[in-house]
């Protein structure tokens, strides 16, 4: 059985499909039609809802796209929908934003739109544009153009933030509490269908022993698409949301250990703070929603070859703490994959950690991305790079694509053509035509192979004139 708050309002879900996604649920369930299914990808932010959990004895209010997140999944923590914003017969100051700055037309997108923006104001006591563009950028409107919507949510932010659910967060937190510490698991069941949802890795271990063709669910950003796109039931799910043990960040002397259930959000100032470099990438890897569930650890498993992270992880060098039973095994991120959609992993055998090397002051890191649309979108390339030049000289050099083969793979070529050579034009030149030595990219609808190959031979242009502003190699330090 599966227990969570609707707003205020304890709500059990038992004999449901587990491939039930909360949009199905909310609209064909429930009869809750103000959430509405534009792509059913999460793309589109029109069945933006706000999913509340417990953080450090407060309630934290994350917007997520309905249509790609599982029911199931929901278990223990407080799912809010735009029926729940007026209150007593007013609406919420969000709702009266957008009326008083005329952000409606046909108004099919504006649910979405109110929900990213009740989460903007009760996680935000002030607001820049930036802030503001990241909550709304994973909502589109066609007809009314965004100039009122932004100006909605600017003025969000000119009163105080007061609403019903304010008063009632202890509340809410007790609640919440006492259905996480129930014994129950979460569990779904129908038509030889099954939903699991451990709470450690120990019950996540043993349920994947028992259940060896069970499909692990973090975020269902991607997995979710299976039966929202493709229409294939998935006869097991494994939701890892809730094993607590995984959802940690560890910081040692020499890492950033992140556990599996981590997501692209909750890692983020960490990795940033480490790697700068990052926060671009990562505020272009997908919207907010979607980051607000998508896991690192998801973008690795799922093994794409258009992964923004894997690259990353391969040129930083990181390890993966793999896990079957009570046995674990510690791989690169780089040994991972072995061909299109296959990876090292044993059956039952899961990812139980990310171990990221901190840098080594003396390196440099860049992440460029090429995609279609600048943010949102998946990438036609996208390359990173750690190198260390030491007296005009490269004298460390670790280069990895994604979108360029079946594989995240590293350009071995590439390397060998750097290290140890004079940092200048000449070796430049080398390394790009050594680069197509490593790829042979295919066409497909995101870029032609051509296209491919010639933007990531680019990037190699990009980070030389990178390298060069700085003035000395010492000064290497402020970017790593």
């Amino acid at each position: 059985m599966v227990k969570f708050l609707l707003n205020q309002s304890e709500t059990q879900v038992s004999q449901i499909d587990p491939n039930t996604t909360v949009l199905e649920y909310l609209r064909e369930h429930l009869f809750r039609t103000g959430t509405k299914e534009g792509c059913a990808s999460g793309d589109c932010g029109a069945c933006t809802v706000v999913i509340a959990d417990v953080e450090n004895g407060h309630i934290v209010y994350r917007s997520a796209n309905a249509c790609i997140t599982a029911v199931g999944s929901l278990h223990g923590k407080q799912l809010i929908t735009v029926e729940d914003l007026k209150y007593q017969g007013k609406l919420h100051s969000v709702q009266q934003s957008m009326i008083n700055c005329h952000g409606s037309q046909c108004g099919f997108c504006t649910p979405g739109f109110i929900m990213s923006m009740f989460a903007l104001r009760k996680n935000n006591q002030t607001a820049d544009q930036h802030t503001i563009l990241e909550n709304l950028g994973g909502n589109l409107c066609r007809c009314t153009g965004y100039r009122p919507i932004v100006d909605a949510a600017v003025k969000i932010f000119e009163t105080p933030q007061e609403d019903q659910f304010n008063p009632l967060e202890k509340s809410v937190v007790k609640k919440l509490n006492k259905i996480n510490n129930e014994q129950s698991q979460g569990t779904l069941a129908s038509c030889d269908k099954y939903f699991f949802s451990p709470s450690s890795t120990n019950e996540l271990a043993e349920l994947l022993l028992k259940y060896p063709q069970g499909k692990l669910l973090a975020g269902g950003t991607d997995l979710c698409l299976n039966f929202t796109q493709l229409l294939n039931d998935i006869e097991v799910l494994i939701y890892v949301g809730r094993v607590r043990d995984m959802a940690n960040i560890n910081l040692t002397n020499q890492s950033i250990e992140l556990g599996a259930a981590v997501t692209y959000t909750q890692a983020k100032d960490d990795l940033v703070a480490w790697y700068p470099d990052l926060k671009e990438l990562i505020e272009r890897l997908g919207s907010l929603q979607v980051r607000n569930q998508a896991t690192i650890a998801g973008n690795i498993g799922n093994a794409s070859p258009i992964g923004d992270m894997p690259p990353v992880l391969i040129a930083l060098r990181a390890k993966l703490l793999l896990r079957k039973g009570s046995e674990t095994r510690l791989v690169a991120v780089e040994d991972y994959f072995i061909r299109y959609r296959v990876t090292i992993l044993k059956p039952s055998e899961f990812i139980e950690k990310i171990i990221v090397p901190k840098p080594d002051p003396k390196n440099l890191f860049k992440a460029y991305k090429i995609s279609k649309r600048l943010e949102d979108d998946i990438s036609a390339t996208c390359g990173a790079f750690n190198i260390q030049i030491a007296k005009g000289r490269v004298t460390a050099i670790n280069i990895a694509f994604g979108g360029m083969a079946e594989i995240p793979k590293r350009a071995i070529f590439c390397e060998q053509s750097l290290i140890n050579q004079p940092w200048d034009t000449q070796t430049l030149e080398i390394a790009i035509e050594a680069l197509a030595n490593d790829f042979s990219p295919i066409s497909d609808f995101r870029a032609s192979a051509e296209y491919r190959l010639g933007v990531s031979q680019n990037m190699l242009r990009r980070l030389f004139l990178d390298t060069q502003a700085l003035q000395h190699p010492t000064r290497i330090t402020h970017y790593a």
